[in-house]
């Protein structure tokens, strides 16, 4: 028989991340929109092996700012056609909005999905 209080948990539970993690995710998603890769590489790289929501918000982070860094450069090419002018535009607005929608769901303890991002580092 068992007692009603205990309850089982399945094993694949994702416990709540601590205020430091949540912290540190957050500022993975916030630093790309004023350093570009740079802020989420330098969380990662230190935090990576501690905390795996740190590592899984960063990495996320990172591939989306990558992402990002590549549509720069090809908007940059079609400068040259005036094309690039409105997709460089686009592309840092859309920067600008996914990395915000990212800082408040990881600042939740939620772990965030980029709608457009190459997942280069896995």
């Amino acid at each position: 028989m068992t007692d009603e209080n205990d309850v089982q948990l399945p094993d694949d539970t994702v416990s709540m991340p601590t205020k430091d993690e949540r912290n540190l995710g957050m500022l993975a998603h916030l630093l790309g929109i004023f350093s570009g890769f740079i802020g989420p590489l330098i969380i990662w790289l230190i935090k990576k092996d501690e905390s795996a929501f740190v590592d899984d918000q960063g990495k996320e982070s990172l591939n989306f700012q990558l992402t990002l860094l590549i549509a720069y450069f090809v908007s940059f090419v079609l400068m040259f056609l005036c094309v690039g002018y409105f997709t460089f535009l686009a592309a840092w607005v859309v920067g600008i909005i996914f990395s915000v929608i990212g800082t408040t769901t990881a600042n939740r303890g939620e772990r965030y999905r980029y709608p457009i991002c190459i997942r280069m580092i896995s």
